[in-house]
């Protein structure tokens, strides 16, 4: 582009901008095109030169329209005037000539429209590059031609009216100016304000009528040519049919294309002389392609809405022949048609597809609307900064579940722990064969955190007792989360203790070891509470949070390591141990192994006899050997 060019971006044009700067009205970018990337936006142009119209402005937009419903009138007018001559120089004369105005108007106006350049993607501003780019191109041939009134101005300046074929056949180049309807067309088939089948659906109704319209209005003017006027379709009904009413004319042309559009044929009106028959077949041949046309398009808008129906049966066969073929029980087939089923009924809901193209921001403004409060209430989440609470939120998973379905299975590796946002879950255990309710959660509550914790197999088994929706987070994600954020995981360690002391007494009965954590943390926190009674000093503890009394907050965190002590040489008998959080130094360990083991020991090694010289080497369930 030369330099001389002005040339700003379009999209201050595409959106309206509050102060605030929010967008006032986003269906005018779903049908804009938008700068290129790397073109520097600001203020400043906002502001186009002087006598330059945006071609986004809302003015010009409605200056479009407008010219739109005129083409409608020029698109019905232009066949009409062809077949009758008589209307052509008498009652719509003066209407065709205003029309013709308001389209003279529009051809100056172009002028000054600034107009989008495809290699910049910039909208070009200087008068000169405007006209020059506009009268070298054919649309300005063609925009004059369409609307320069030939029988006027003949009649002007020879003071006589004639009906000659040369001026029906000049006034069909004004439907040059359906272009516009096209264009309108295309725009709002993009504009989401809108429904996308009413649009095409009036679009495909248009494309019909005018097709009628023109094929009845021809079809008329070869009846009113023919030398004789009974030898055509039209006169072996009606005879002297020229001077007879316009409207009658009309109204048998428009029969005959509808008929014969429809393929229905009666035979009542039919092609008479050669020149009509020869109009017949080609006629007949284009509604062959038009029939085409509109019944892919009905179909295609019709089916599209079937879609999803139609691959949900289909996901649903495979699953009878899957389970067919690996002979499931019945209840495990009932799950899996059950879970499909939802997964289609709630894909509105979810919408991943939809979430994954979003930049993350949005994704996370999403996520915070939806389930921010739901997490307040959790009570292992309560009291936690907001910058965590961010993060939490932002990485969770909506998920829903049908009604008796396993959303956790005893004794299955931990990977996940839930949050129930609707609905209703219980809490089972299978013992001796028999399967045992043990309590039941509702809206907030948590599930899985046991086995995320303790890094133990999920101890319980968590089923739906209707159609609930849940958020998901991943363990190791958690665990990443929690590692820098030292006084929250205080907090959520705080709210995780307390949950385990309010738990009912046969919930911690099927947790082996929790008992007796609980007693062991009722004891220290007592001991520690005297001893501060006594020194009025607090207590200075160091490190991470554990279960051993090394922190104030004696609980099991979900950044600690977890291991198994023996009190004997890795060679010498066989015993269970016990499982502990491991400390943070050898000396801590050792003071922890006399109290559990209650017996001094000064030597730590693992299961090969090798000495343990350093904590940061351990992995978890190491088994420790002291003595």
């Amino acid at each position: 582009m030369s330099s001389s060019f002005i040339t700003a971006s379009p999209l201050p044009f595409l959106l309206r901008r509050r102060s605030s700067g929010e967008i006032r009205n986003l269906a005018s970018v779903s049908s804009s095109i938008l700068p290129a990337f790397g073109t520097v936006i600001d203020d400043g142009h906002l502001q186009t030169k002087n006598f330059v119209v945006a071609p986004y402005d809302r003015r010009y937009r409605w200056w479009q329209t407008f010219l739109v419903v005129l083409v409608v009138y020029s698109a019905w007018a232009s066949p009409f005037e062809l077949a009758f001559k008589k209307v052509a120089t008498g009652s719509l004369m003066p209407v065709d000539l205003v029309v013709d105005a308001f389209f003279a108007v529009d051809i100056v106006l172009t002028f000054f429209v600034a107009y989008l350049d495809k290699s910049t993607y910039l909208l070009v501003l200087d008068h000169k590059t405007i006209a020059s780019r506009y009268v070298t191109r054919y649309y300005f041939a063609m925009d004059v031609a369409s609307t320069v009134p030939f029988q006027s101005l003949h009649r002007l300046f020879t003071g006589h009216t004639h009906n000659g074929l040369v001026f029906g056949i000049l006034n069909l180049l004004r439907l040059w100016r359906l272009r516009r309807v096209s264009e309108l067309f295309k725009r709002l088939e993009k504009d989401t304000r809108f429904s996308y089948f009413w649009i095409r659906y009036v679009k495909l109704i248009c494309v019909t009528l005018f097709a009628v319209h023109s094929a009845g209005c021809f079809y008329y003017w070869m009846a009113t040519h023919h030398k004789t006027s009974d030898d055509t379709w039209i006169g072996t009904e009606v005879h002297d049919f020229e001077h007879r009413s316009i409207w009658l004319g009309y109204t048998y042309a428009i029969y005959w294309a509808t008929v014969t559009l429809t393929t229905v044929g009666y035979g009542d009106l039919h092609a008479v002389n050669f020149g009509e028959k020869v109009f017949s077949i080609f006629y007949m041949l284009f509604n062959i392609g038009l029939f085409a046309y509109l019944v892919g398009n009905m179909t295609n808008l019709v089916v599209h809405s079937a879609v999803r129906t139609l691959f949900m049966r289909d996901s649903i066969n495979e699953i009878f022949r899957y389970a067919s073929k690996n002979r499931l029980p019945e209840g495990l087939k009932e799950q899996m048609l059950a879970h499909m089923q939802l997964k289609f009924k709630t894909a509105e809901l979810q919408q991943e597809e939809v979430l994954q193209d979003l930049p993350k921001a949005i994704r996370s403004s999403i996520a915070h609307h939806l389930f921010r409060k739901t997490i307040d209430k959790t009570y292992l989440f309560k009291g936690i900064s907001e910058e965590l609470t961010v993060q939490l939120v932002s990485e969770m998973k909506a998920e829903y579940f049908p009604p008796k379905v396993d959303i956790i299975l005893q004794n299955e590796i931990p990977t996940d722990f839930y949050i129930l946002v609707a609905g209703a879950l219980d809490v089972l255990i299978y013992k001796n064969g028999t399967e045992q309710f043990l309590s039941n959660l509702g809206s907030a509550d948590m599930v899985g955190e046991f086995g995320v914790f303790f890094n133990i197999p999920q101890p319980f088994t968590v089923r739906t007792k209707r159609l609930s929706q849940v958020i998901r987070i991943s363990h190791q994600y958690f665990k990443q989360m929690i590692q820098p954020q030292n006084e929250d995981a205080k907090i959520i360690i705080t709210n995780f203790t307390q949950h385990l002391k309010d738990l009912k007494q046969e919930v911690l009965q099927e947790i082996p070891f929790l008992p007796e954590l609980l007693e062991e943390l009722n004891t220290e926190q007592g001991t520690e509470s005297n001893e501060s009674t006594h020194n009025h000093e607090p207590v200075n503890y160091h490190g991470n949070p554990t279960v051993e009394g090394t922190n104030k907050t004696c609980a099991p965190g979900p950044i600690t390591m977890r291991v198994i002590i023996h009190g004997h040489h890795p060679n010498e008998g066989d015993s269970k141990g016990k499982l502990i959080h491991l400390p943070d130094s050898i000396d801590d360990l050792l003071r922890l192994a006399e109290k559990k083991l209650e017996k001094r020991g000064s030597t730590v090694v693992m299961a090969d006899s090798s000495a343990v010289e350093e904590l940061n080497a351990l992995r978890d369930n190491d088994h420790l050997f002291i003595f």
